[in-house]
């Protein structure tokens, strides 16, 4: 820790986090981002369904049907740009029931009303054609052809990578404990790794940004942690379906999906259970048995499929419908609390969003020499610099399916033997790759975000092949210097 005092520090380094980060790191800001835990993206950013949502379903005129719409249209572009994978497989809303069916037209209006034009009514027909495997019984669809898969991973640590390349520090296993004002008007942050000085606050701490908004003078909100258990299928299984298929929501959840991941996998859940322990992202034996028969229902050929590996993720929801984003000027603070399983897909509208609040709060927001600059917020609306910087975001390692990966590339192992020697055979990771992002500006700490980087450890065999030598070479980049 410095002694220095910060203009802002973000509390919570997941996808919201990280992305405000990068967004306020266009500005000439000292800027400074804590986390409890030992590396970026670890709790909700790393276990959801990985979809990058178009906000078709969000509720009209809801904030975060505003942010869903514009972040998704900003990270679409920046995933571009920085390499992040994304496949616009597109998804069907399926109707297996009559009364499912007779609310497809409502969800059509409410996607129109979110400003998504392009849905359309697919009648079954039209359905079995394009999903041959899809279960008997199903009686039409909705079409949202830009639905899209994204990896998870990938895009906090671009979010982080931008933010700590343009001088951003990021301080990891840093619990904030208690908040205090000192004399000076400046806020000092107690953590488990001592203290920090701060200007401004900014809340994003997602499981636990009810607790860190009461630090700062709140009450406006509880979190109420709703688990989602979830199933990933072998990558035989990939061939089973083309695109998303989605439920027909109910009014408390959005119900049990079937997707391809941008790995290969499918992905089968997720369950929506009220829980009381934050921590608690164990799966369960009733979930899972459920996940099974609700997946036998929607993709019979599922049931003959081998199960790579299941988890477990919890969402941030609370006693409100909608985000809990505000800024007050008078404590120099912005909350971005309750952003449930939308997070990922509306993390730059929120970023963009939080960045005006700010700005109109009294942050003085000067563009950094070469960034875009702000056209006047107007609460986020009119923030020109959102979308990027002047120049090109860091490029990521590549680690879907649908590109070129290192073991594929003959001039990049012609160049570089170790893309050519592959160490985790089953996700076919390079010794090249782990050794890269070992030396990256947001290293891993733990075999967990070696896996988020690389996908080693991630396959058929969960690690139990290649566990030893990607330990081996993670122990030698974690071992102090002589």
């Amino acid at each position: 820790m410095t002694p220095s005092v910060a203009d802002v520090v973000i509390i919570g380094a997941g996808v919201v986090g990280t992305a405000i980060a990068r967004t306020l790191a266009a500005y000439s800001l000292d800027l400074v981002v804590i986390d409890a835990a030992g590396d970026v993206g670890t709790g909700t950013s790393k276990a959801n369904t990985a979809i990058l949502h178009t906000g078709f379903d969000a509720k009209p005129g809801s904030l975060e049907s505003r942010l869903l719409g514009r972040g998704s249209a900003l990270l679409r572009s920046y995933a571009a740009a920085a390499g992040i994978p994304v496949e616009r497989t597109g998804a069907l809303l399926v109707a297996w029931t009559p009364e499912q069916a007779a609310a497809l037209p409502a969800i059509e209006e409410n996607a129109r009303r979110n400003g998504y034009l392009l849905v359309r009514r697919v009648p079954a027909g039209e359905l079995y054609a394009r999903e041959p495997r899809l279960g008997p019984g199903a009686l039409g669809a909705l079409e949202i052809p830009d639905e899209s898969i994204i990896c998870p991973w990938t895009t906090p640590l671009a979010f982080a990578a931008e933010a700590v390349a343009r001088g951003v520090r990021l301080l990891l296993s840093a619990q904030v404990t208690g908040v205090a004002l000192a004399d000076d008007g400046v806020y000092e942050l107690a953590t488990t790794r001592g203290s920090e000085r701060c200007r401004w606050a900014v809340n994003a701490a997602g499981l636990g940004s009810d607790a860190v908004d009461r630090m700062f003078g709140g009450d406006g909100f509880t979190i109420r942690p709703r688990r989602g258990e979830l199933i990933v299928f072998d990558k035989l299984a990939r061939t089973l379906l083309r695109s998303i298929l989605l439920p027909v929501p109910t009014e408390r959840t959005k119900g049990v999906l079937v997707a391809p991941t941008v790995y290969g996998n499918v992905l089968l859940g997720p369950t929506a259970e009220d829980v009381l322990d934050r921590g608690d992202t164990a799966t369960t034996a009733s979930g899972l048995r459920s996940l099974l028969a609700a997946g036998r229902r929607i993709l019979p050929g599922l049931a003959g499929e081998e199960v790579t590996s299941t988890y477990a993720g919890l969402r941030a929801a609370t006693e409100h419908a909608d985000y809990q984003v505000y800024a007050d000027a008078g404590r120099r603070y912005a909350c971005a609390g309750g952003i449930r399983s939308t997070g990922l897909s509306a993390s730059l509208g929120i970023a963009e969003h939080v960045a005006g609040l700010l700005e109109e709060a009294g942050l003085v927001l000067k563009p950094r020499s070469g960034s875009a600059g702000s056209a006047g917020f107007a609460g986020g609306a009119g923030f020109a610099g959102g979308a990027g910087f002047a120049g090109t975001p860091p490029v990521m390692p590549y680690i879907g399916e649908a590109g070129l990966r290192p073991y594929q590339d003959a001039e990049r192992i012609a160049a570089d033997p170790a893309y050519g020697e592959i160490v985790c055979h089953c996700e076919r990771v390079t010794r090249g790759e782990i050794r890269d992002a070992l030396a990256s500006p947001v290293p891993p700490a733990d075999l967990g975000g070696l896996r988020r980087r690389t996908r080693a450890g991630n396959g058929r065999c969960q690690g139990f092949s290649c566990a030893a030598a990607v330990s081996r070479l993670l122990a030698g980049a974690l071992a102090p210097l002589p």
